[in-house]
């Protein structure tokens, strides 16, 4: 008979060891030039030339790479330190049942990527087949492309770094190309790619627009920050390492280094995009600057790109938070399932066309939830966390009936505030969530709620890799059904 911990037991939600670490720091910069050559990033190119010069636009862009790249670090360690997955830690802020509630915001937010970076992919795929065979159907193939990942996500993590290793050098070679091919069509146009502007703006007008471009790439990225502990409990980190640069390195590389300069170099291309078409529709300004096997080639680029991007970033993450949600009895891969069918029911071709509205809101509500986790770990818990409790469901946290008051009042209080000033989402729902959830959870509820690491801050039985430990779970494993008429006593058998 299970118990009333078994659900908290999922195998794929356990703790990863130590010696179950594969990623390395080139591993993972792969990976992020895989995740960062996505065609949506256009869109944010596209908006900002129309009042920003494009100097203006990649200082930008860097400028909020950097930034939400510094939260990607910050709650990455999650990960590397303990071995735990974003759903499992959020038992702590948020409470065992109420984990659910952001993660549900962050599972969701990730299948509409999905859905969007695999309409890119399909739209790419009815291109080659038009070219080939003359066959036009774009939503068969958004159908199949999308089955397609799917299966491949269901495969692991591995599979995932080793498709990554193939297709990011030729995701490089295609995406200077399209620069330049774009850039020259603008150039020819008339348009000077380092200093046209569509609608020029001065004073404080400029400095909304250059925030309104930081924001945007932050709330791209969002996701991810909240989420880095799903993909960083895989990288390699030195045992007994205090330095907290050196045990994270491989993140450091990845995403302070990798990721702004290669996001930063497709929303460059989204802007030239805009000037050559006047559109951000990457499949579009393809079809215009080339043609026949070249174009095919081209398109094929495109797909293996947005299949290198959803499985990291959006489908691993969301399938580990449905099948957190669901227990046991929702396995990984029906997680992805479920990804793949809000992916499609979001209608990304739609979602697409107000894109950089979505991402203001979608950065104030997630990064708020970054805040309460930085302030969770950092400021209360001191990155010292009891993980045995994480997994029980009457436990230290399950709280007031498995919620954690604190968490949930500071991420509605944050999202709202971060959405009344969307000009600065990011910062503000970061800053709000991280403030109030600090002042809540010390003051008020720990004190109704005692923390075992913080009445017995020893390092020895809360922290992990620090100190050498690797968290060990024993995971929920369904009984088989015996019927009763075949269970014999040892007596018995010998008899017969």
């Amino acid at each position: 008979m299970s118990n009333n911990n078994d659900y908290l037991k999922s195998p794929d939600l356990l703790p990863i060891t130590h010696d179950e670490r594969k990623i390395s720091a080139f591993g993972f910069s792969v990976i992020w030039i895989g995740m960062a050559i996505v065609l949506a990033a256009f869109a944010i190119g596209a908006a900002g030339i129309v009042h920003l010069s494009m100097p203006m636009l990649i200082v930008a862009t860097l400028v909020g790479s950097v930034l939400i790249g510094i939260f990607m670090v910050l709650i990455g360690d999650i990960g590397v330190e303990h071995g735990l997955s974003f759903p499992v830690y959020m038992r702590a802020p948020f409470g065992t049942i109420g984990t659910h509630l952001p993660s549900l915001a962050r599972g969701f937010t990730a299948s509409c990527w999905f859905g969007i970076n695999t309409y890119f992919g399909a739209l790419a795929i009815n291109g080659i087949l038009n070219i080939l065979f003359g066959f036009d159907n774009w939503f068969l193939c958004f159908l199949l492309f999308a089955a397609l990942q799917l299966f491949n996500t269901s495969l692991g993590i591995k599979s995932i770094e080793r498709f990554a290793d193939l297709a990011a050098p030729i995701i490089i070679l295609i995406s200077c190309w399209m620069y330049a091919t774009l850039a020259d069509k603008a150039e020819a146009a008339g348009k000077s790619v380092w200093s046209w502007v569509e609608s020029p703006t001065t004073g404080m007008a400029t400095f909304t627009a250059f925030m309104i471009v930081v924001m945007a790439n932050m709330g791209f990225w969002a996701t991810l920050a909240a989420d880095m502990p799903t993909l960083s409990r895989f990288f390699k980190a030195p045992a007994n390492e205090r330095n907290w640069f050196k045990r994270n390195k491989t993140q450091l590389v990845g995403s302070l280094i990798i990721m702004p300069i290669v996001n930063t170099f497709m929303i460059v291309i989204g802007g030239v995009c805009y000037m050559a078409v006047a559109s951000a529709d990457p499949i579009n300004a393809l079809q215009q600057s080339a043609s026949g096997f070249i174009l095919a080639i081209l398109l094929l680029m495109i797909v293996l790109a947005q299949w290198s991007t959803n499985t990291s970033a959006n489908v691993i993450p969301a399938a580990t938070i449905f099948s957190n949600i669901g227990g046991p009895r929702v396995p990984f891969w029906v997680g992805v399932v479920i990804a793949g069918i809000i992916g499609t029911l979001s209608q990304p071709w739609s979602l697409f066309e107000m894109l950089n509205s979505v991402l203001l809101i979608i950065g104030g509500i997630l990064t708020s939830i970054v805040g309460i986790l930085f302030a969770d770990y950092y400021l209360l818990r001191r990155r010292r966390i009891n993980v045995q409790g994480l997994y029980e469901a009457n436990g230290q946290f399950r709280y007031l009936g498995g919620f954690n008051l604190a968490g949930l009042i500071s991420w509605i209080i944050g999202g709202i505030i971060a959405n009344i000033f969307p000009t600065y989402s990011s910062l503000i729902g970061f800053i709000v969530g991280a403030v109030l959830y600090y002042i809540l959870a010390k003051y008020w509820w720990f004190k109704k709620y005692p923390q075992q690491e913080l009445l017995d801050p020893d390092d020895r039985k809360y922290l992990g890799i620090t100190v050498g430990k690797s968290w060990t779970i024993e995971p929920y494993v369904e009984p088989s059904f015996v019927p009763e008429i075949t269970q014999k006593t040892s007596s018995e058998v010998k008899q017969q």
